[in-house]
């Protein structure tokens, strides 16, 4: 009997630059993009950065694009893809939704323009979101199953071809991903010969981690899209240059005033903002119809609360759509707040537009305080914590202000 065929042979791929760059839909993806890569990095706000990088670091962009018209959408990301094009070589990185929402088709295919494939891989097991069979799962149950989209005009997709529609994509089993690399290297050649992109199945890190290996065996013309997760597996592939220890952040004052700005529909956050009144913190419910037509107002105060908490009252339900309004209200606001405090803001549309209202333009990831919590600083040395909406333990805005202001961590053992 003949012996079976050898595996094909590793992969020869030119060398890739080490730095990368990434395009995010939102700021609170963004933020945790920025901190999962894992590198010297600087996340910006605004677009045309992208062309002037220089120096060794990576360099994440909000373009903003979650809730504009697809065909807008798309166009920032071909400006950004025309712009990197400038600039010293990168490794390009297309951040996306865990839950596939945002102009996801639409940016997708620009993203693809001129590329050899796009691997795509949506998962995030810090989460537990996960793609079997093309399908994304949130804790085990398929998205169009979840009430993940309830914010959302339209109904969630069933699966990643249906989510890319326009797009040519092709499913890579769990057991292929898994596989020996030649194997998975071989697949997405084939996949990318065959004028599709492969989309892979992936439920863990280190599945991730066999996906970004591939593409970057398989050189710069292998593109990657992705969540936070993939992300995170790119960064511990790529071998950096040794770079000094960044000094540890000063310690946030206790004494300034510190304000949450919690924009997202999740359930969840009535527990979240729960646990602060819990401590004494000023918590100021808004009424939708109210914020939409512009007619709340702040109290005038001589001094600011220690901890005040902006909210939308979703006791009446939300209106579909109705988010960016919304988000652009609460912005107003949070401007409007006296003096100058350290900001929580959740879910990404919120922080963008809380950001824009006030000017910032930059900001320098510090750290992590749980997943999707990033912690960072502005270039005038205000605190900013960004967090998705629908990320999160009941305790989680408890641990960022006690991260914020360590002086909680006593109240909050007391009680």
């Amino acid at each position: 009997m003949a012996s079976p065929p050898p595996p094909p042979a590793p992969s020869v791929s030119p060398p890739v630059p080490p730095y990368v760059i990434a395009l995010a839909d939102d700021l609170s993806g963004a933020a945790e993009t920025a901190r999962a890569l894992g590198g010297p990095v600087r996340l910006s706000l605004a677009a045309p950065d992208v062309a002037e990088i220089a120096a060794a670091h990576d360099l994440v962009v909000d373009l903003n694009t979650r809730h504009l018209p697809p065909a807008e959408a798309a166009n920032a990301v071909r400006t950004a893809l025309r712009a990197a094009r400038t600039a010293p070589p990168r490794l390009l990185y297309k951040k996306v939704d865990s839950q596939l929402r945002g102009n996801l088709a639409a940016e997708a295919a620009v993203y693809a323009e001129g590329a050899q494939a796009v691997v795509i891989a949506p998962t995030l097991p810090a989460a537990r979101r996960t793609v079997t069979g093309g399908v994304v799962h949130v804790n085990g149950v398929p998205l169009h199953r979840t009430d993940g989209w309830r914010a959302e005009r339209a109904a969630a997709p069933r699966s990643l071809p249906e989510a890319l529609s326009g797009l040519p994509v092709c499913t890579v089993p769990l057991d292929v991903v898994r596989s020996e690399p030649a194997v998975l290297d071989a697949e997405f050649r084939r996949i990318a010969a065959s004028g599709a992109h492969p989309a892979a199945d992936a439920e863990t890190d280190a599945d991730l981690d066999a996906v970004a290996a591939a593409a970057l065996r398989l050189g710069p013309g292998f593109r990657l899209l992705g969540s936070g997760g993939l992300a995170a597996a790119l960064g511990r592939a790529l071998v950096r240059p040794a770079t000094a220890a960044t000094p540890a952040p000063s310690p946030a004052q206790d004494s300034d005033p510190l304000l949450f700005v919690v924009g997202t529909a999740e359930p969840g956050a009535v527990a979240q903002i729960a646990h602060l009144t819990a401590l004494g913190a000023h918590h100021v419910p808004l009424d939708p119809a109210d914020l939409a037509a512009g007619t709340v107002s702040l109290p005038r105060t001589a001094v600011a609360p220690a901890l005040t908490v902006f909210s939308i009252d979703g006791s009446a339900g939300l209106r579909p759509g109705a988010g960016r309004a919304l988000s652009a209200a609460l912005a107003a606001l949070a401007a409007a707040y006296p003096g100058r405090p350290d900001l929580v803001l959740t879910g990404g549309e919120t922080a963008r537009t809380t950001l824009d209202a006030l000017g910032i333009r930059e900001l320098e990831p510090l750290g992590e305080i749980h997943h999707g919590a990033v912690h960072s600083r502005t270039p005038e040395g205000r605190r900013v914590v960004t967090r998705p909406g629908s990320y999160g333990a009941e305790d989680s805005l408890l641990r960022i202000a006690v991260a914020l202001r360590p002086r909680l961590a006593a109240a909050t053992a007391a009680t």
